[in-house]
């Protein structure tokens, strides 16, 4: 979902990719909603980070920074925010990883 959220705005997908989650535990064997969850919002948020146009936000500050004489390109914000937001989906997976393990596994399927 980050990589998507980086191009699409993340409200839409998100709002698209809930039910596709529902369907998927409905359907799926020993999935739980949980960790889909979680990885379908901190994907969303943190993807939206990568690009210029993958949050509204970036769009408001790159304005903001237009306004007070610093031009920053599509390609530039790019050469920070997609390795910075690769990082932190890199986090925010491991931590997943543990939450699963630790919370959620035991829950898959009921």
């Amino acid at each position: 979902s980050a990589i998507f959220s980086s191009f699409v705005d993340n409200i839409p997908f998100t709002a698209t990719m809930i039910p596709v989650m529902v369907k998927m535990v409905e359907t799926v064997d020993g999935i739980s909603i949980e960790p889909l969850a979680w990885a379908l919002a901190l994907g969303a948020c943190f993807g939206g980070n990568g690009t210029l146009i993958g949050a509204s936000a970036n769009i408001v500050m790159v304005s903001k920074a237009e306004v007070e004489g610093f031009h920053i390109s599509f390609i530039d914000f790019f050469k920070v925010g997609f390795p910075l937001m690769m990082l932190s989906v890199a986090i925010a997976t491991v931590y997943l990883l543990i939450a699963n393990a630790i919370f959620w596994q035991s829950s898959a399927g009921e």
